[in-house]
């Protein structure tokens, strides 16, 4: 079998995917904007050959690199990056390639533009927040007075949260139109409650092979924006409301043979059309593992190997990893370098000691999301979340 993985050198951790298709037999085949000299010598050992562009943006650069990787090695069979980013470049190559192991070109719109994901949701069943697509001031006026302040905007295509917007009244909306926006906007109502992540691998048939859930902060927009620190953390068991509604997800976009982030609102206020306190809406899908370090966050906290279940799923559209019957919290909490906080480094290295699975400073292109130093633990409940959030945290 022959993978080309596209960057595979970013995020870093990526090259685990790697390694675990050598494990499995599978000739992996890398294209990349990195140097070949500047790879991690765990990825170099993982590739058996690597094609340098300067650019993934330049389509026809990347075109001519899987043409001479099929020419050398044969047929290519998946083409993936597992990269948000790229998940357009993806779907393009396997088109033109006839790589049918993945998304095609024709149909990414319904997993890359939010305007397009809700038909899909209503299809699974599961609420979704009104949408209106942004054209002018007047018509968004209108679709304010049905929902009321504050509403959200954002990119009807994009990652994170990056150019979005919560605007609480008339001044805000007119601030917003006098930005003089170049690309395609949506505005949602505004909804109360916790975000949570269905991360799942799903086999060929959308049925998952591992499922897990994670629990992010109200408002990743306002974490970039005010610079604020990040925590987020996976629990040990997935409720079996969020398996519902993240399995009819999956089969509703009919996604398959990927690894998934599906996000949901879990209400914290009731809200007419959308469900009471405690259940889950629609937000918005993302065909790829969930970003950061949450993959190995999900290992720790069910001592498991995502990398490995998702090279069985690429080999052996099955799970072979048993389920070790060992869970447990796994807690992400950050801290930015302009503040100062009231336990030192050393405290919090003292403190939790053999708690600690992951430490270290973040990427410079990663801290506006994801903050300067970075601190992991795994603890066994709620309670020891809270405490540890907020022990590193603490200004």
């Amino acid at each position: 079998m022959n993978f080309i993985f596209i960057s595979p050198q970013f995020p870093k951790h990526y090259w685990n995917f790697c390694d675990r298709l050598k494990k499995n037999g599978v000739n992996v085949l890398g294209i990349g904007d990195s140097p070949y000299d500047s790879l991690r010598d765990e990825l170099k050992r993982d590739l058996t050959e690597y094609y340098f562009v300067p650019s993934l943006n330049d389509y026809d650069s990347v075109l001519r690199a899987v043409a001479f990787l099929e020419f050398k090695h044969g047929k290519i069979d998946w083409i993936e990056s597992n990269n948000e980013f790229w998940l357009e470049l993806d779907s393009k190559l396997r088109t033109d390639f006839n790589v049918t192991t993945g998304e095609q070109f024709k149909n990414i719109s319904r997993i890359k533009n939010k305007s397009k994901m809700k038909e899909f949701y209503a299809k699974a069943g599961v609420p979704t927040a009104r949408l209106h697509k942004i054209t002018d001031y007047e018509s968004a006026k209108k679709f304010i007075e049905i929902v009321n302040y504050p509403v959200i905007v954002k990119p009807d295509v994009g990652v994170g949260a990056c150019d979005t917007y919560k605007l609480t009244n008339d001044d805000d909306l007119r601030k917003f139109f006098a930005k003089n926006i170049k690309i395609p906007y949506v505005m949602e109502e505004f909804v109360t409650g916790d975000i949570c992540s269905y991360d799942a691998i799903l086999d060929s048939n959308s049925n998952p092979l591992l499922e897990s859930m994670t629990v992010w902060p109200p408002s990743v927009m306002d974490i970039v924006l005010k610079k604020l620190d990040l925590s987020y953390y996976t629990v040990s068991h997935v409720p079996e409301e969020l398996k519902i509604a993240g399995r009819a997800t999956a089969k509703a976009f009919a996604v398959k043979s990927r690894f998934v982030h599906l996000e949901f609102f879990r209400l914290t206020k009731a809200k007419a059309g959308l469900g009471k306190i405690g259940d889950f809406v629609g937000l918005e899908v993302n065909m790829r593992p969930a970003g950061g370090y949450t993959p190995d966050m999900i290992n720790f906290a069910h001592s498991t190997d995502v990398y490995q279940i998702w090279a069985d799923m690429i080999t052996e559209n099955r799970r072979i990893l048993p389920d070790s019957g060992q869970h447990c919290y796994v807690v992400y909490a950050s801290r930015r370098d302009c503040y100062k906080y009231v336990n030192s480094h050393e405290k919090i290295l003292n403190k939790y000691g053999e708690k600690i699975v992951m430490c270290e400073r973040m990427p410079e292109m990663m801290v506006p999301q994801m903050g300067n130093q970075m601190y992991t633990v795994k603890v066994e409940n709620l309670s020891e979340t809270k405490e540890f959030i907020k022990f590193v945290q603490e200004k």
